[in-house]
């Protein structure tokens, strides 16, 4: 079973916002609106900030870097049910794995913050693929790692580019509607189920997924 990370097992979304807001600032000297500064997270930092400006991408980069690391500690959480749900899933004899577009170091910052890297045996990061979310590659490169085919992984994430790779790479895609994005944005891909809390993931792969599938569009209609 996999992962995405930000907005879906630790909630960064006001930090990510505020970096945002802050890099954006200093270098191109005017406010974005959240929308903007938030609507392509989910793909690697270089790729967000080259959709500000191309001009300044180096800029923005190691000023969004440089905020983000001072307060990063002080302002991530953990989502409500994270942990148990995590223990209740390697009970049920399921392998656990993260794909995300953040970097290694940052990526196992967040995770070292709540003891949470002890779950998971594999992560797939913007540093170990060049080939990014919404593109499959990088779930079936962290299934290849765990030796087992995509199609009998779930892949859990909060955004339409993590949606958009699960449908693509063929495994069993489940919509975190906890993060970053609206209901109907991460819907819009359209993934095989939905979940309201960490709690509702369990349930789906307990047996209990009927509640939560989505209904996916009848054909000519």
């Amino acid at each position: 079973m996999l992962f995405d990370l930000d907005g879906t097992l630790i909630d960064t979304i006001d930090m990510i916002r505020a970096s945002m807001r802050y890099a954006t600032e200093t270098v191109l000297g005017a406010p974005l609106p959240d929308e903007v500064l938030m609507c392509n997270v989910g793909i690697p930092l270089r790729q967000q900030m080259a959709q500000f400006s191309e001009a300044h991408t180096d800029e923005l980069l190691a000023t969004y870097r440089e905020h983000n690391g001072r307060v990063h500690d002080a302002m991530i959480k953990e989502y409500p049910g994270v942990e148990e749900t995590l223990v209740a899933l390697l009970e049920r004899g399921l392998r656990l794995g993260i794909v995300t577009s953040k970097s290694r170091t940052v990526a196992l910052r967040g995770l070292e913050r709540f003891s949470l890297s002890r779950f998971f045996e594999v992560m797939v990061t913007c540093d170990d693929v060049d080939r990014f979310k919404p593109d499959p590659f990088p779930l079936r490169h962290a299934a290849e790692m765990m030796g087992v085919d995509i199609a009998l992984c779930a892949y859990v994430g909060d955004s339409p580019h993590d949606m958009s790779a699960a449908v693509a790479a063929g495994c069993v895609s489940i919509a975190a509607l906890w993060g970053a994005f609206s209901a109907e944005s991460v819907l819009s891909p359209g993934p095989l189920y939905q979940a309201a809390s960490m709690n509702e993931v369990l349930a789906i792969v307990s047996g209990h997924e009927g509640s939560y599938r989505v209904a996916q569009p009848t054909a000519g209609g």
